[in-house]
């Protein structure tokens, strides 16, 4: 299809294999290390949970006592097959005896790496069938019932209860919503291991966790049935335990993952070798069950200008991208992100905002985009606040995004009430409903502003690009040429718990997920 924008397709394609450099080069970086929260990962993947006498998780448990041990290179996936080589117990069964202080993993016998890996592979792929399990479960639903219009109307949750969430979840269901999205309680990213069961006390949103994943899955599936469409359900893969929380949302269905290869970097502080390693297994499993990931780029905008800064937005896309390719994820399942941020006193701002938002429909026309609401100008004026959400909402149907996180008219004041979430849900229908088809009819004046704002846009993402390829990631980022924030290559959290691979490691989950074993 000829671009509405009138795009060169040999700029797109210089910015993509760009970015495919990158990623491979960044890959080599990660295929020889692992992280604790990876290792974990596996542990949770192989049935291990619970906690000990003093609440913590039994996956830190046995993570933590081979790490001390030195073992951490070998990986717990040999570690755990020789134990059950030597013990006879299962994975749940060892690591019990671990956190009771009975046995020592790293002291048993020891079998050869290929012995553990056949002893452990049972139940291996007794783990991927239950996710497999999960996925037909989702595509039974969209079947049967159906789900609703693109763009999704996606809103959010976040009363720190998880019983609370429920209640305001259904009733956004009813009210229209597609997707519901449990905001995470404060600092939670920050956590270096997840927190077990239901909780009802949170700090500005809900803890993660999988029971409290499982409680609002049931949920959603029960108003599903009664408003006839499938009701997708979004949390967060990120921060220091990005794999652990993707494979809790792959065994309890999840659709939605908020998962970005550079944002815990950026925005949180965690060392970037940490999350780059992190993020590769995350998005393996994310591809591997058919979830949509969002990637952070919005919040480039909050630290940075969304007009001058609109080109590293679309840099990173492409880098997100990339990474994901890598992962073997699929295209419908990147939710690319961007957001409505621009300052609403620039002159023409509304035609600035298009261009970028079909820009990125243009260039990643497969993609589920995640549009995000203006939130950085938002005043506490409601009235205002309906206006450039209805604003945003014209420009998503006219671009065609995918997946509409809804503003609300009460940004910058509370989090939102019933009734603030039912109104913004009405404007957003009213809107999508009477400009259903304007994307279509509509095309734009050659050499306009929308044109020449998105041709130069284009321009200068391939220029940081190739930057980018020329200095390298790690450098890049420690200049702050995202958002407009620095991070030092061996500063923030979590770089302790990174380390390299020895030559009798493995991971029998990654070759089997990439390869779609059934």
């Amino acid at each position: 299809m000829k671009s509405k924008l009138n795009l060169d397709p040999k700029v797109i394609d210089s910015a993509r294999s760009c970015a495919g450099r990158i990623a491979e080069s960044m890959q080599e970086f990660i295929d020889r290390h692992t992280t604790v929260s990876t290792e974990r990962t596996i542990l949770r993947l192989l049935g291990v949970d619970g906690i000990d006498e003093v609440e913590t998780p039994l996956p830190n448990v046995v993570v933590d006592q081979i790490k001390d041990a030195g073992g951490l290179p070998r990986g717990v996936a040999y570690w755990m097959g020789n134990a059950m080589i030597q013990t006879g117990k299962s994975p749940q069964e060892i690591a019990e005896e671990m956190a009771a202080g009975n046995l020592e993993i790293t002291k048993l016998p020891l079998a050869s790496a290929k012995e553990a890996e056949e002893k452990i592979m049972p139940t291996v792929l007794e783990s991927l069938k239950k996710i497999r399990q999960q996925t037909e479960k989702r595509n039974q639903y969209l079947e049967t019932i159906g789900e609703g219009r693109k763009p999704y109307l996606y809103v959010i949750v976040a009363t720190g209860n998880i019983y609370e969430d429920v209640v305001q979840a259904q009733a956004a269901a009813r009210q229209g919503a597609d997707i519901i999205a449990v905001i995470r309680t404060t600092a939670q990213s920050l956590l270096d291991y997840v927190p077990y069961g239901p909780t009802t006390e949170g700090f500005g949103g809900t803890y993660a966790t999988q029971e409290n994943f499982r409680i609002m899955r049931k949920a959603l599936d029960e108003v599903g049935e009664e408003v006839g469409r499938y009701i997708r359900l979004c949390n967060y893969s990120s921060g220091m335990c990005m794999p652990e929380i993707a494979a809790m949302g792959a065994l309890e269905r999840l659709d939605v993952m908020l998962n970005d290869a550079l944002y815990g970097i950026l925005f949180r502080d965690i060392n970037m070798q940490r999350t780059l390693v992190d993020q590769y297994f995350s998005r393996v499993i994310i591809g591997y069950c058919d979830i949509i990931f969002n990637s952070g780029e919005d919040n480039y905008l909050t630290t940075d200008d969304a007009y001058e800064a609109a080109h590293t937005v679309l840099a990173s896309q492409f880098i997100n991208e990339q990474f994901a390719v890598l992962a073997n994820v699929k295209e419908e399942q990147m939710g690319l992100g961007h957001a409505f941020e621009m300052d609403p006193d620039i002159e023409n701002g509304f035609l600035y905002e298009l261009s970028q938002a079909i820009m990125a429909k243009e260039i990643f026309p497969n993609a589920n985009l995640k549009y995000m609401p203006p939130t950085k100008f938002m005043t506490g004026n409601i009235f205002k606040g309906q206006i450039q959400d209805a604003l945003f909402n014209l420009i998503a149907v006219w671009s065609g995004q995918s997946l509409q996180l809804l503003g609300m008219l009460t940004e910058a004041i509370h989090t939102p009430h019933m009734h603030d979430r039912y109104l913004s849900i009405e404007n957003a229908q009213y809107i999508f409903n009477n400009a259903r088809d304007i994307g279509s009819e509509v095309e734009f004046k050659e050499g306009g502003i929308i044109q020449e704002r998105a041709q130069f846009v284009l321009s200068e993402a391939d220029k940081l690009l190739h930057v980018i390829e020329e200095e390298g990631l790690f450098s890049t980022i420690e200049q702050g040429k995202f958002g407009g924030v620095k991070r030092p290559r061996d500063g923030g959290k979590g770089l302790e718990g990174v380390c390299v691979k020895d030559d009798e490691y493995f991971n029998p989950f990654i070759p089997l997920m990439l390869g779609g074993a059934k």
